[in-house]
């Protein structure tokens, strides 16, 4: 039997087996979580930042879903844990000095290497492809690979020197287990921080009931002792510095003669005499 046209349909063009499934290519899948935000779907740039799952994302596009959450996202879902800035840290990341750019092979007649990355580890060399694991410090954000960790055991950051412990790493694009477990460790830290908090708010409450009374007491004190409002004295503010004051003025001599037995002391300390009539007047002796 034969279709319109004499065509002679195949086997398995009538028969429908089960569907293959389709394999996700490897080295398009690692490009996608390497080079590309999670969020926008855009090429990674500087500033880069990290959240505590280890996702990467080009911070603009972060600072835009934090201040408008009600816009509508393709990838909302991806960063739905994060409440705000403090949430994500900003990375620093090594160049890699063999990576050329975007625009190494504009012509199409050169081999582009689809595993070359952006950056690299400091200490060890290797590429962040995907293909080995990678983690950074939440402390100082430093990134590096975890042959480079293991090698090179130590609890001082590599490439910027602040101390570090294991608690603060965090592994960059890892497995389902492994962000299993990070969603644990922040799910836990974050219960840590708001126990933390509600201790602390009514020790805060306390010292500042206590800093307002001290103040009240203090101008009551100067009011009572100064209802004229003048200046306080310098014993209710014993940490106030003195103010400075300009240079003393210089010493004068007095012009006053100390000499008693000078011929001047005596003409003016002299009994007053009366002139007479038509005498003439006696020069005035300078002081």
């Amino acid at each position: 039997m034969g279709c319109d046209g004499g065509t002679i349909p195949k086997r398995h063009e009538l028969v429908k087996g089960p569907k293959k499934v389709e394999k996700v290519d490897k080295n398009a899948e690692l490009a996608a979580r390497w080079k590309y935000c999670a969020l926008s779907t855009e090429k990674l740039r500087r500033p880069i930042v990290a959240c505590d799952l280890g996702r990467l994302y080009n911070k603009d596009a972060v600072i835009e879903y934090l201040l408008d959450k009600s816009a509508d996202r393709p990838n909302s879902e991806v960063v739905s844990h994060l409440r705000g800035i403090k949430d994500i840290k900003e990375l620093n990341l090594t160049d890699n000095p063999a990576w050329e750019g975007e625009r190494r092979n504009i012509k199409g007649d050169r081999y582009e290497d689809m595993h070359c990355a952006m950056f690299i580890c400091p200490v060890v060399g290797l590429e962040m492809n995907g293909k080995h694991r990678f983690c950074f410090l939440q402390t100082c954000g430093c990134v590096f690979s975890d042959r480079a960790l293991k090698e090179v055991k130590t609890e001082i950051c590599h490439k910027c020197g602040d101390p570090f412990k294991d608690e603060s790493l965090v592994v960059l694009n890892g497995t389902k287990e492994e962000v299993d477990k990070l969603r644990e460790k922040m799910e836990e830290k974050r219960a840590k921080a708001k126990a933390t908090k509600k201790i602390q708010s009514p020790l805060k409450l306390f010292l500042q009931r206590a800093k307002l009374q001290h103040i009240m007491v203090e101008t009551t004190a100067s009011q009572s002792l100064n209802p004229l409002h003048l200046p306080a004295p310098r014993w209710l503010h014993p940490q106030r510095q003195p103010e400075a004051r300009g240079p003393s003025r210089p010493w004068k001599r007095s012009r006053r003669p100390t000499n008693l037995s000078s011929p001047a002391t005596v003409q003016l300390n002299a009994p007053k005499t009366r002139r007479p009539t038509g005498s003439p007047i006696p020069p005035t002796i300078s002081k």
